[in-house]
């Protein structure tokens, strides 16, 4: 009998991550970070149409953040292949997240970055034309002053120039 615990399912999709890197033609892009441990997502979405729908082709992801921050957008790229934009847009986090298990009160935060990005990115796709992007134009610019709000996120950069241990 496989050993199905939160930590394996994590380790196994470290080990095999699905649709990360950036997406070059991508359609739209949402950029979501977390002040309280310096996580950073960036979600890509291209589209494509299914009976007269707009629906999501492909997704893909980078990210500087932890190994669930990493396996829950892997699990949510795949699970996106296909939705038209409205169901995508209620997908929740707990959705996002469910193969993979409840995840740790420490880590809930890494799905809410996930579900920031997707509807970061989902609102960029609703403006027609060029490629969409909200945040910056790439991962770690999106540390720029003032911070930027994207889904319930907000990226505030540490502004002291004192160290952490």
């Amino acid at each position: 009998m496989p050993d199905t615990s939160f930590e394996d399912k994590v380790r196994d999709a470290i080990a095999n991550p699905q649709n990360m890197g950036e997406m070059e033609d991508a359609d739209a892009v949402g950029t979501v970070g977390s002040a309280d441990c310096g996580d950073m997502l960036r979600m890509f979405l291209k589209f494509g149409e299914r009976d007269g729908e707009r629906v999501i082709d492909r997704a893909s992801f980078q990210s500087f953040g932890c190994q669930t921050a990493i396996a829950v957008a892997s699990m949510a790229t795949e699970m996106l292949r296909g939705k038209s934009l409205d169901e995508a847009q209620h997908l929740s986090a707990d959705e996002m997240s469910a193969d993979l298990g409840a995840l740790p009160p420490m880590k809930v935060h890494c799905g809410q970055m996930v579900e920031g990005a997707l509807r970061s990115a989902l609102d960029a796709g609703a403006q027609e034309g060029d490629r969409a992007e909200a945040g910056a134009d790439n991962l770690a610019a999106s540390l720029s002053p003032g911070g930027a709000v994207a889904g319930k996120i907000k990226i505030v950069p540490r502004t002291d120039n004192t160290e952490t241990p």
